[in-house]
């Protein structure tokens, strides 16, 4: 299986003058659109489909999916104006780029919020959605925590992901700068940055009643948006396709599962009970490098480990997400396929779409059961609403009222 090392696999994307610069590789929109898809699932409250996610098996998850995909994305679409148009203009579209993301996140909470405040206020309900949120603080004494959400100083647990995500794109046009002078430099500051975080010395704070944290430390977690942004940008090369990388990289999946996932755990203990006694003398040892927080060297190295195994899959060029062939398998895969990628090609409106429908539908499911064809149904309508999303903010992107030469 061994080949010659597809370095060009990420060429076209990475070239900083051709028009190719910015052509849309299949496999990130589609792997950011089953992400959309798993982060809908997770945020669902109590939803049994939950036990099943990639969280569930491993160190890293969806988190990471989305954050090294958006790396991967900010490549093309901002790396490609640095270059054209010189660090200003760059850092101009970029600073654009956040304003977007955080009147998304500002108004994501206030939609929330008023949703959740909502159901409290109907009486129809036995219990406190502002609560179950942990709201109630900025309902009780609104003015200092308005002043925290718009500062982003009272960042709420639900709603932690953008935060992060904004501050890592503040960070591009340093690390564009130093990739002026060497590429080695961005590398050294990416990591020296995440060490540093690693020590607890670069956490926000996240709320001003008590010293909890940045549930997603962006000084941790810029580590892994940069590696995907290396990689498009060609700054990286592709990997080779070996036996050896796809077996280490499958083992290290496997056996750091147990580490990695309790429910996993139970299944060691249940198969061989001497040996989950083994593990769990060793759990305690493991925190550190597992955390989420700042983002621990497990999570990274797992990540990677699928991530990898991801990208062979796909094939050269994503070749293997293209579905061939008239029969009705191969037109329902290519249905699936197109729907996918069209979630993961309008992420930003999905995820801020979802996070906010995610609440009612576990609202839904409080309601009328949490059985095999309620959470069926309620499941399959979130998939339907967020693809439906995805093509309406596709349809209002391409600018349909403009004339058409």
């Amino acid at each position: 299986m061994a080949t010659a090392s597809p370095a060009s696999d990420f060429a076209p994307v990475a070239a900083s003058s051709a028009p190719a610069a910015t052509t849309r590789d299949p496999r990130l929109d589609f792997y950011r659109g089953i992400a959309m898809f798993i982060i809908l699932i997770a945020h669902i409250p109590n939803d049994p489909w939950a036990r099943w996610i990639p969280a569930r098996f491993g160190f890293s998850d969806a988190t990471e999916i989305f954050v090294f995909c958006s790396g991967m994305a900010s490549a093309i679409a901002f790396g490609g104006a640095f270059e054209r148009k010189g660090w200003w203009m760059g850092t101009a579209r970029v600073s654009f780029r956040i304003w977007q993301v955080y009147w998304a996140h500002i108004c994501l909470f206030f939609f929330v919020a008023m949703s959740m405040a909502a159901l409290d206020l109907s009486g129809a309900f036995d219990k406190s959605y502002v609560s179950g949120l942990n709201l109630q603080h900025f309902f009780n004494d609104p003015m200092p925590q308005m002043v925290g959400l718009f500062t982003l100083t009272y960042v709420p647990n639900y709603f932690d992901i953008l935060p992060m995500y904004l501050v890592v794109l503040a960070m591009m046009p340093i690390f564009m700068g130093l990739s002026r002078l060497s590429i080695w430099a961005v590398g050294l500051v990416s990591v020296a940055i995440w060490l540093v975080a690693q020590t607890g010395m670069l956490a926000l704070p996240a709320e001003p009643w008590s010293d909890r944290q940045w549930f997603f430390n962006p000084f941790g977690w810029q580590l892994l948006f940069f590696t995907g942004f290396a990689f498009m940008r060609g700054w990286i090369p592709a990997p080779p396709v070996s036996k050896t990388l796809i077996w280490a990289a499958a083992l290290f999946l496997v056996l750091s599962a147990p580490f990695g996932s309790w429910k996993v755990f139970l299944w060691v203990q249940a198969a061989a009970p001497d040996l989950a006694e083994n593990i769990r003398k060793v759990w305690p040892l493991t925190s550190e490098l597992r955390e989420k927080t700042d983002f621990g060297l497990f999570r990274y190295m797992h990540f990677l480990s699928l991530a990898y195994l991801g990208w062979v899959a796909a094939g050269q060029h994503g070749h293997r997400l293209i579905a061939t062939g008239n029969t009705i398998g191969a037109q329902l895969l290519r249905w699936i396929l197109k729907q996918i990628t069209k979630v993961g090609q309008q992420s930003l409106a999905v995820f801020v779409f979802s996070m906010a429908a995610a609440r009612l539908i576990g609202v839904f499911l409080d309601e009328f059961g949490r059985d095999f064809a309620t959470v069926l149904a309620a499941n399959l309508i979130g998939f339907a609403l967020i693809i439906g999303v995805a093509y309406l903010a596709a349809w209002f992107k391409s600018h349909p009222w403009k004339s058409k030469s």
